[in-house]
């Protein structure tokens, strides 16, 4: 019986920079771990994995590819493909720039202009635009994923829990930066949602079931802020949590 075919796509938070090992003949641009989420439901589930991946993509490069001569993610999917997962959207609304940025001591933060691009990306006439622009995009790559596989099942998996609630401090964020992200993350899941309502797709919530386990909670599943990938990126997921989300994947398969 022929082994079937599994697409993953997404960004850093779908790729895993920082957990080894790294995955195999990938671009080390690309951060892919051997150790993320869709190569954990590919061996527990015997599903045959193309991983594309890529740390740093918006929803529209997976779509149209770039940036540079980088290929769309969108064209793995074939006909054969039978599972395709995406996990993007964050650096289509600068969720996790923003944050990582504001974790920067002030010094470093106004290098370069970092304060001015921190305000502006916390601007919420800003925010508003990237999200129709995100909802747009994400439309479009589920629709196209569909037309290239019209037998593939379709998930949207959400972003884990990063920030505890905001009456919890979450250091070297400030209340402001805070709050913003909470609003960012609550939007992130309701445009996944809408998308997977309107698309046929399927919504995978692994926000709320991660909402105990934050970057600051006693049992996290994503990394706070620091200065290297050891162990996973910053406001990422840690090995405990690409096992999670890897675990509401193949529970989901099971039942069906």
């Amino acid at each position: 019986m022929n082994t079937q075919r599994y697409v993953a796509m997404g960004s850093s938070f779908g790729a895993g920079p920082g957990l080894k090992p790294r995955a195999a003949h990938s671009p080390r641009a690309a951060g892919r771990s051997a150790s993320n989420y869709a190569h954990l439901v590919a061996t527990r589930a015997g599903l045959d994995l193309v991983d594309v991946t890529f740390s740093g993509a918006t929803v529209r490069q997976m779509l149209t590819g770039g940036p540079g001569d980088r290929p769309s993610q969108l064209g793995a999917v074939d006909g054969s493909t039978s599972l395709v997962t995406i996990t993007g959207g964050g650096n289509d609304v600068e969720y996790l720039p923003a944050l990582t940025l504001a974790s920067f001591p002030l010094p470093l933060a106004t290098l370069f202009g970092g304060r001015r691009r921190l305000n502006s990306l916390l601007d919420e006439a800003s925010v508003d635009l990237s999200f129709v622009e995100l909802e747009s995009d994400l439309r479009s790559l589920v629709t196209s994923i569909h037309d290239r596989a019209p037998g593939a099942r379709v998930m949207i998996v959400g972003y884990l829990t990063i920030l505890p609630p905001l009456e919890q401090a979450a250091p070297p964020l400030g209340q402001s930066v805070h709050r913003w992200g909470l609003r960012v993350a609550a939007r992130l899941a309701e445009t996944m949602s809408d998308v997977a309502v309107a698309t046929g797709a399927e919504f995978v919530d692994v926000g709320e079931a991660s909402r105990e386990h934050d970057a600051w909670a006693t049992e996290p599943w994503t990394r706070r802020f620091h200065y290297s990938l050891r162990g996973g990126a910053p406001y990422h997921p840690s090995y405990v949590g690409m096992r999670k989300v890897s675990e509401q994947i193949t529970t989901r398969l099971s039942r069906s």
